[in-house]
């Protein structure tokens, strides 16, 4: 299934994209990855996760490029499912793209991909639709948290405190 979110962050095109490059050479994009994809798998079904439906294993970024005025970063990040059998859980683009001189559209295309077979014939496609969805946005979250408040002492892992 496809997925996609977007979100304005109040800071340029510029100095996102450096702080984007940043977050790609150490472990952080991975954390901020994992900490997501936990919290869109905690939100399966009414009754909450399903113990041993997957765990996010691998993450794998291409450096970011310039497209025009955009920064685009390519991204997969893989699964295992219950038998431990690895399979794509997503393939995605990051796009960072000028909003004024101050702001910056924070964008995320991509493909899904839900256990086949067995595996995954509990979950209904809405259940599914809004896992990813939920995963997607605790995801570009952390990154515009990352993005706009770069304290290096904070992990991507965590979220930004909600500023009142």
């Amino acid at each position: 299934m496809f997925v996609g979110d977007e979100m304005q962050v109040q800071v340029s095109a510029v100095a996102a994209a450096a702080r984007l490059a940043s977050l790609i050479r150490g472990s952080s994009l991975s954390r901020a990855s994992r900490a997501a994809w936990d919290e869109g798998i905690a939100r399966v079904g009414p009754a909450g996760p399903v113990p041993g439906l997957s765990k996010l294993v691998r993450v794998q970024v291409l450096p970011p490029v310039q497209r025009g005025a955009a920064t685009v970063l390519a991204l997969r990040w893989e699964a295992t499912g219950p038998a431990g059998r690895v399979f794509p859980a997503l393939d995605a683009t990051i796009t960072l793209l000028p909003d004024g001189e101050q702001a910056t559209l924070l964008g995320l295309e991509g493909v899904y991909r839900p256990p086949a077979g067995a595996a995954g014939a509990w979950l209904d496609r809405t259940i599914l639709h809004r896992v990813a969805a939920a995963t997607i946005r605790s995801f570009l979250h952390r990154i515009a948290d990352a993005i706009t408040d770069p304290i290096p002492a904070r992990t991507l892992g965590e979220r930004a405190p909600t500023r009142r």
